[in-house]
């Protein structure tokens, strides 16, 4: 597994989260879900990443 892309996608997971939280009043009403579901994905598959990773040390 290339450690490079696992960490920047953790990044990007991360970061998406957290635009979407601050940002969350100025979102369409139309397009909050659908954001907030693509976001919970990326961030439970990122934490999952994460605990794969250590595990695998």
């Amino acid at each position: 597994m290339d450690s490079t892309s696992t960490l920047i996608f953790i990044i990007v997971a991360f970061c998406l989260g957290a635009i979407i939280i601050m940002k969350k009043d100025q979102i369409p009403a139309g397009m909050r879900r659908g954001l907030a579901l693509i976001s919970i994905l990326m961030l439970a598959f990122a934490f999952f990443l994460i605990v794969y990773s250590f595990l695998t040390m």
